[in-house]
């Protein structure tokens, strides 16, 4: 094969409708863009934001599928892509002083994840 006709294979994992803010969700996603598979996995172990468990959770579901189903090895994949959309609103309401309400937003997040093998130098 000619490095033309070969196809880069990747493989990803979503988790849709978190119920965490894209905001701090983003900060931890930051961390681990570019870095090989185990030393993502260990910075999101120890961090200490609520978000990095859930963000573990999907790596661990891309390296799972780009083993199962594209027969590769997880010592030789990297976080290609990963980033954070924002999902649905939800609009709830607090009282305030004087009859009158303030709105809160309860946001939510669709995590993204991408994996593929590091590239022979």
């Amino acid at each position: 094969m000619t490095e033309e006709n070969k196809q880069v294979v990747e493989a990803r994992a979503v988790a849709r409708y978190v119920r965490i803010s894209p905001r701090k969700v983003r900060v931890v996603i930051d961390l681990i863009r570019g870095k090989n598979v185990d030393k993502a996995r260990t910075i999101l172990a120890f961090s200490d934001r609520n978000a990095a468990e859930t963000i573990l959770k999907v790596l661990n579901s891309a390296i799972a599928n780009a083993e199962n189903n594209f027969g590769m090895r997880a010592d030789d994949l990297y976080v290609k892509t990963c980033y954070v959309d924002e999902g649905p609103t939800l609009k709830r309401i607090r009282p305030r002083a004087k009859g009158s309400a303030a709105r809160i937003l309860k946001r939510s997040s669709h995590i993204t994840v991408v994996v593929a093998p590091r590239k022979e130098a």
